[in-house]
C-alpha cells in the first residue's frame, strides 16, 4: 500500500480482528462524508466531542487512531491541520481515496504499536473506534503516548448502562459475529429497506412508538439525522452491519474511562455523555512552556 507519507508503516496480516471494517468502509467510501451528505453531520459530531475549532488546529499535527473511510480526518483537514490518519484495516485505502490532501498522512498500524515517536503530536483523537479492540485500557493508554506536553487527547466508547442489554445488537452478536463478514453483510442489506419500513411503523405508535422502535434490529436515523431516503437506507444498512459484524464490543462506564486516562498521565480530564460516552484530557505542558507550539 502506497500512503503517500514519511512516517513509517507496519505491514500487517490482511486479516485481523479489525477486518469487518475493512470490508465496510471499502464497501461505504463515502457513505458518512460530510461532503458525499451535503450536510455537517460529521463536523458537528466533532465538534461536539472534541470541542476544537479551526483557531486550535490550523497548522497543527494530529493523529486520528481508527480513521475509517476518513469522516473525521476530512473535517480537521478543513479546519487546517496536518493529519496522521491510521486504521489497523484495508479501510485506510478508503480513506486515502477519499482525501487526495497533501496534509493527510495515511498509515496502517495497530493501536497497541503506533509507529510514532513520543510526543509527536498536538492534538490526538479516536472515535467509534476503541470500544472494538481486545484491550480497551490499553488502547485508551495508548493513545497519550504519542501527544506532546501540552497536547490534547479525545477518546470515545460506548456507554455501559442496563439499556445496553435491551439493544438489539447484545442479543444478535453471539451469532452474527461467527458469521462470513459477507454474508452477514448480505443478509444485512437484504432485510433493511423491510426492518425499516418495520422501524417506522412501530414508531409512530402512540405513547410507546419511539421506545418500541428501539427493539427493532436496523440503525434508523429517520428524524435524527437531515438525509434523504437513499441516504438513509444507505446509513442504516452500515450502522446495521457495524453493530453486529465487530469480533469485539466493550462499553465503560464514566469512572472507568475517566480513571484511565487520569493513570495516562492527563490532566484537566472530563468524561461527558456526548454522542458516545466521551473522554477529553491533556498532557502536562513542558516546565515553562507550550510544547505544542514548537
Amino acid at each position: 500500500m502506497s500512503t503517500g507519507s514519511p512516517y513509517p508503516v507496519d505491514r500487517l496480516a490482511p486479516e485481523n480482528y479489525a477486518s469487518s471494517f475493512g470490508f465496510q468502509w471499502n464497501r461505504f467510501r463515502r457513505t458518512q462524508l460530510d461532503s458525499a451528505t451535503g450536510v455537517p453531520i460529521s463536523r458537528d459530531r466533532f465538534v461536539r466531542e472534541t470541542g476544537w475549532t479551526r483557531r486550535d488546529l490550523e497548522g497543527r499535527r494530529v493523529l486520528d487512531v481508527g480513521c475509517g473511510a476518513g469522516r473525521f480526518a476530512e473535517v480537521a483537514l478543513a479546519m487546517g491541520a496536518t493529519v496522521v490518519a491510521v486504521d489497523y484495516s484495508s479501510a485506510v485505502d478508503a480513506c486515502r481515496a477519499n482525501l487526495p490532501n497533501p496534509a493527510l498522512h495515511v498509515v496502517q498500524a495497530d493501536v497497541y504499536a503506533l509507529p510514532f515517536a513520543l510526543g509527536s503530536f498536538d492534538y490526538v483523537y479516536s472515535l467509534g473506534v476503541v470500544q472494538h479492540t481486545p484491550d480497551v485500557e490499553r488502547a485508551v493508554k495508548a493513545l497519550a503516548a504519542p501527544l506532546k506536553p501540552g497536547g490534547e487527547l479525545v477518546v470515545d466508547v460506548y456507554l455501559k448502562h442496563w439499556r445496553g442489554y435491551l439493544h438489539p445488537r447484545t442479543w444478535l452478536r453471539p451469532v452474527t459475529t461467527r458469521m462470513d463478514a459477507r454474508r452477514l453483510f448480505q443478509i444485512v442489506e437484504r432485510t433493511t429497506p423491510r426492518l425499516l419500513a418495520l422501524s417506522n411503523a412501530v414508531g409512530a405508535i402512540p405513547v410507546a412508538g419511539p421506545l418500541l422502535r428501539r427493539f427493532v434490529p436496523v440503525a434508523n436515523y429517520r428524524g435524527v439525522l437531515p438525509l434523504s431516503a437513499t441516504q438513509l437506507e444507505e446509513w442504516a444498512v452500515l450502522d446495521t452491519y457495524d453493530w453486529l459484524a465487530p469480533k469485539f464490543d466493550r462499553p465503560q462506564t464514566p469512572r472507568t474511562l475517566e480513571r484511565w486516562l487520569r493513570e495516562a498521565g492527563l490532566v484537566d480530564v472530563r468524561v461527558f455523555k456526548s454522542d458516545h460516552l466521551t473522554g477529553r484530557g491533556r498532557k502536562p505542558p513542558a516546565s515553562g512552556s507550550d510544547a505544542r507550539r514548537d
